[in-house]
């Protein structure tokens, strides 16, 4: 399974890196590692969000582990839980 480290802040740029780093992965399961994430963007997320349904089209695994408490939150003040995180992830408390 490949892997990609989130960076601690996902900013306007980090976006071109991640989708590069995503279109190198594609084809392949991959785990995004989420631990270290201090502040995500908009623009990643629609990079992550639009990942996730690729690797759906593909019928591949897209997971996401271990992620922050400030990774979970932005997700969840984004409405895209159900779109991004598993059910694991979903009901915790911040």
């Amino acid at each position: 399974m490949a892997a990609i480290a989130l960076p601690e802040n996902l900013d306007l740029k980090a976006a071109a890196p991640l989708k590069a780093a995503l279109v190198e992965r594609r084809g392949a399961a991959i785990e995004i590692e989420a631990d270290k994430v201090r502040r995500l963007g908009g623009l990643c997320l629609q990079v992550l969000l639009a990942g996730r349904k690729a690797w759906e089209q593909d019928g591949q695994v897209f997971s996401i582990k271990g992620p922050s408490e400030a990774f979970v939150e932005t997700i969840r003040l984004f409405g895209a839980e159900g779109a991004l995180l598993s059910a694991e992830f979903q009901g915790a408390e911040s």
